[in-house]
């Protein structure tokens, strides 16, 4: 088990500047539950969606809307806007999807592809809500928080993954890989940044366990 006190003193004075807010908290014991709830036990896992979360919400630690509007969203992922590859790739099939399933929650869930598989692997058996009829639910906290677990832990699992890479590609007993490891969201987007974020929530971890 994770002691809360040192490691919350730690993350505070290493990435929050010195001041957590209550929202913040309540983000980050969400995501420490739902480790807990696991019984998992390679830190840097944790470690790593924890700076995955803190990078994609910009330190909020709740879930949130991809910045943009609905003019960005219909021409970057609709069937009908100026990518309609990349639709394709996420299921964005009818016009309109591009807004429609625009990113949501912690890691920016995107595309309707997506909405359908966390909607039939996490959010209608554990919450009992479609994803596909009302993306905004996406946004409550315990469905970002399970909709992040099952999208990075277990690419090879019946759950729905992101990218097809899981962390234990990137963390095992021969890896330990945390700029890699962006690839399991996006690409290698600000990888370098994550993976010192990674170093100082693992460095915090390791000090309270």
């Amino acid at each position: 088990m994770i002691d809360r006190k040192p490691f919350y003193d730690a993350i505070r004075r290493d990435l929050f500047g010195g001041v957590l807010n209550q929202k913040q908290v309540d983000g980050i014991e969400a995501i420490l539950n739902e480790w807990d709830r696991r019984k998992l036990t390679d830190l840097r896992y944790l470690a790593y969606m924890l700076a995955t979360a803190y990078h994609e919400v910009d330190k909020t630690m709740q879930p949130i809307r991809e910045y943009g509007g609905e003019a960005y969203f219909h021409r970057m992922y609709d069937i009908t806007g100026a990518r309609p590859g990349v639709a394709r790739h996420l299921g964005n099939l009818y016009a309109g999807d591009g807004a429609r399933f625009h990113g949501r929650g912690l890691v920016q869930l995107t595309g309707r592809k997506n909405y359908e598989r966390m909607t039939a692997h996490v959010a209608r058996p554990l919450f009992g809500v479609d994803l596909e009829k009302d993306p905004d639910e996406a946004m409550k906290l315990p469905i970002a928080v399970a909709i992040m677990f099952e999208g990075m832990l277990d690419a090879e699992s019946s759950f729905g993954d992101f990218t097809g890479l899981a962390l234990d590609d990137f963390f095992n007993a021969t890896k330990d890989d945390p700029i890699g490891a962006r690839k399991i969201i996006n690409g290698t987007d600000k990888d370098e940044l994550i993976a010192e974020y990674h170093r100082l929530f693992l460095g915090a971890l390791e000090g309270a366990t």
